[in-house]
C-alpha cells in the first residue's frame, strides 16, 4: 500500500496520514512514513516526543550527504552531479522509528524548490523513488499540496492519493487543483476524506460540491483531537473513535486497492 495524503494547509491531512502509518504498523505491517510537507509537522502526530522531533534534520538539509552521494555542491543549481544517487540505505539507516513507524523527514529546498535541478532535488526525489518502487513496505507520505516531490516515474507506483478537505469553498478548490495534478502525473486513483465535519447536514452539504470524486472516509470536527495537538501527543493514543475512522478509511482503501505492503 503506498499512499499520498495532501490536501490545502491546515485541512488535518498530517492528522489522517498519521493515523493510516500508526494503524497500519499495529495490525503488523512495516510501514515507512514520509514527511515531505515544508511544514513538516508528522513526527509530533505520530506520537513521537517534541524534543526528540526538535532534533530531526531533515534529508534535505543533510549537505554533507547530498554531496558524497551526488558530488554535487548543495546550495546550487545546475553543475555536474549525479541523477541516480546511492539512496537505498538512508530508510534504514537515517529514518527515526517509533511505534513501529520509520519515518523520514524530507525538508524543503531552499534553492529553488523542490522542482528545481540542483543536487538536493536530484536526491529527494531518488530516495522518495527508492521508497515507492523499490521497497515492499507500506508507505503513507504527508505531502504539501503542490505535490511537488512526486515525479511521474514515481507518483504511477502511487495505488492512491487522498485529499483531504476541511468544510469550505477554498479547500474544495484546492482539491481541485490537487485533482487535475495527479491526473496530470497518472496517479490511478484520487479519494476524497472529508475533515472536521460537525454533523451529517455539513457532511451532505460538502458532498454536493464534489459530487464526481468518491469520498473514502470522515472524520468528525473532535474536541479531543486539537487537545492532543497542544499538548504533543498522537490522538491515535487517547481516541477510540478517532482510530476507529482512521480504521474505516484502511478498510475501504485495502478494498479499492487490494491489500499489499505487509
Amino acid at each position: 500500500m503506498k499512499i499520498a495524503v495532501t490536501g490545502k494547509g491546515g485541512v488535518g491531512k498530517t492528522t489522517v496520514a498519521a493515523g493510516l502509518a500508526r494503524l497500519l504498523a499495529q495490525e503488523g505491517y512495516s510501514v515507512i512514513a514520509i514527511d515531505a510537507d515544508p511544514d513538516a509537522n508528522l513526527a509530533a502526530a505520530l506520537g513521537i516526543d517534541a524534543n526528540d522531533a526538535a532534533n530531526i534534520v531533515p534529508i534535505a538539509r543533510m549537505s554533507e550527504l547530498i554531496a558524497e552521494r551526488t558530488g554535487g555542491i548543495p546550495g546550487t543549481m545546475g553543475g555536474f552531479f549525479k541523477l541516480n544517487p546511492k539512496v537505498d540505505d538512508i530508510p534504514d539507516e537515517l529514518s527515526v522509528e517509533a511505534d513501529g513507524v520509520k519515518l523520514l523527514v524530507l525538508g524543503t529546498v531552499e534553492s529553488g524548490g523542490a522542482g528545481c535541478i540542483c543536487p538536493e532535488s536530484t536526491m529527494l526525489k531518488a530516495l522518495l523513488k527508492h521508497v515507492i518502487v523499490r521497497r515492499n513496505e507500506a508507505v503513507i507520505m504527508d505531502m504539501e499540496a503542490g505535490i511537488e516531490h512526486l515525479g511521474r516515474g514515481t507518483s504511477e507506483s502511487v495505488d492512491a492519493m487522498l485529499v483531504v478537505i476541511e468544510p469550505g469553498q477554498r479547500s474544495i478548490q484546492t482539491a481541485r487543483q490537487i485533482e487535475k495534478l495527479a491526473k496530470d502525473l497518472g496517479i490511478p486513483r484520487i479519494f476524497l476524506v472529508l475533515n472536521k465535519v460537525h454533523d451529517r447536514d455539513e457532511e451532505e452539504t460538502m458532498r454536493k460540491y464534489i459530487p464526481d470524486l468518491p469520498v473514502i472516509g470522515m472524520l468528525l470536527e473532535r474536541e479531543s483531537i486539537r487537545k492532543a495537538d497542544l499538548e504533543g501527543k498522537s490522538p491515535f493514543d487517547s481516541d477510540a473513535e478517532y482510530v476507529e475512522d482512521i480504521r474505516a478509511i484502511k478498510e475501504r482503501l485495502q478494498a479499492e486497492i487490494g491489500d499489499s505492503g505487509a
